[in-house]
């Protein structure tokens, strides 16, 4: 069997307040899944300890011992929801520690494969616990995470494009939320407001990454980054996903997003880019 782990794009970040129970942030995002994703192939195996390789261009920054893919196969064994052990085979497509939850995704990728998607709420809290708050936004194409155990379904989805560039930048996310320092006011859901593609980009233009200005003062590259990506032709807006280091530029449509493309590679050729779009 062979599954498609796909990436996630926040489309705005804010960060509310520090949770005095765990010590995490809770936060509010838009987000989106893109087609840009991780091949798991995966089979059943005789023996009595499941392997787990990686390939690929990211392959070599995946902890070999200590991963997603080996976590979740123990949660879910000691869940009672798989018995057998498993040959996985990850080929790491998505950038790693760049804010687009390749790690997450994958574990994700494997509940929803063995639980036929049928996974109900206490199961996730026990798994979310164990994986990460992000582990619960690869349950949706486009939502709106109004706290960290909290997720609105977007009854109506928009095609968007994107360019996104990776600057071999490896950011850590315990780094990024340990300077936060200030908090944005919680706001309310109003999607249910916006009944067109026009209105929802004019909604997220006004909104912001807050962990952004915290990954620019460390790595200066990826203000200048965000610039040159806003001021190509057709791009609505410019922004970083999650805790970094992904910038990306959502486009008016994917031969403005591709010919984007073409002019920031000729200035950084050693970045990795790509052009992506909503699933």
């Amino acid at each position: 069997m062979i599954l498609k782990s796909f990436s996630k794009i926040n489309l705005s970040l804010a960060v509310n307040k520090k949770l005095k129970k765990n010590g995490l942030h809770d936060i509010q995002s838009y987000f989106c899944l893109i087609n840009l994703y991780d091949l798991i192939k995966i089979r059943k195996i005789k023996g009595r300890k499941d392997t787990v390789k990686f390939q690929g261009k990211f392959a070599k920054f995946i902890k070999r011992k200590n991963n997603s893919i080996i976590e979740i196969l123990k949660v879910l064994r000691k869940k009672d929801l798989i018995s057998a052990y498993y040959s996985v085979l990850v080929n790491k497509r998505i950038p790693v520690f760049a804010g687009m939850g390749g790690g997450t995704s994958n574990a994700a990728c494997l509940i929803k494969y063995f639980t036929k998607k049928k996974i109900n709420k206490n199961l996730l809290n026990v798994l979310d616990k164990k994986m990460g708050s992000d582990l619960r936004l690869f349950f949706y194409e486009q939502g709106f995470l109004k706290n960290l155990k909290t997720i609105d379904n977007f009854q109506r989805k928009f095609r968007l494009y994107f360019l996104l560039v990776y600057p071999n930048i490896k950011c850590s996310t315990s780094y990024v939320y340990s300077k936060v320092n200030k908090y944005s006011i919680k706001s309310r859901y109003s999607f249910s407001k916006i009944q067109d593609k026009n209105k929802f980009i004019r909604f997220l233009i006004k909104k912001d990454n807050d962990l952004q200005s915290i990954v620019e003062n460390k790595y200066p590259i990826i203000k200048k980054l965000i610039i040159e990506i806003g001021q190509k032709k057709g791009c609505y807006f410019s922004r970083m996903t999650g805790s970094g280091s992904v910038c990306y530029g959502v486009f008016k449509s994917e031969k403005t997003a591709k010919a984007a493309l073409n002019r920031v590679k000729l200035k950084y050729p050693k970045y990795w880019l790509s052009v992506a779009k909503t699933i």
